[in-house]
């Protein structure tokens, strides 16, 4: 019985890690658009930092809930669809130390997004 206490804990505690490390600063490889990702307690949330095109949506939270899945490497939570105006389910996936796609899908419509993580300052060109 010990044994099955020891193990269930090592699983709590060690899930987190299947997530992959999503923090730190994100650029959309299509617009000019950074967010930032923390995570704290195993739940992360990415918040726009800079937004070239829109820059009054700098602040704007864009995902939220984001926990580890049960795949290596692979977030599930909620993303800000903007053209909806509302937090739709996603799935985060890094695809690569610097790579990150999210896909969200609404009825039978998918769109994955992917992002870069920044090597440099957001406010640096």
């Amino acid at each position: 019985m010990t044994r099955w206490i020891a193990v269930l804990l090592m699983l709590l505690w060690c899930r987190p890690a299947l997530g992959g490390d999503i923090g730190g600063t994100w650029k959309n490889d299509a617009d000019p658009v950074w967010i930032e990702v923390v995570h704290d307690d195993g739940v992360a949330t990415g918040t726009v930092v800079r937004n070239d095109r829109n820059p009054a949506a700098a602040g704007r939270l864009l995902l939220k809930d984001l926990k580890p899945g049960d795949e290596a490497n692979v977030w599930r939570g909620q993303v800000f669809a903007v053209r909806l105006g509302e937090f739709r389910d996603a799935q985060v996936r890094l695809t690569g130390d610097d790579r990150m796609e999210i896909l969200v899908k609404v009825g039978f419509m998918s769109r994955t997004v992917t992002w870069t993580r920044a090597d440099q300052a957001v406010g640096a060109e």
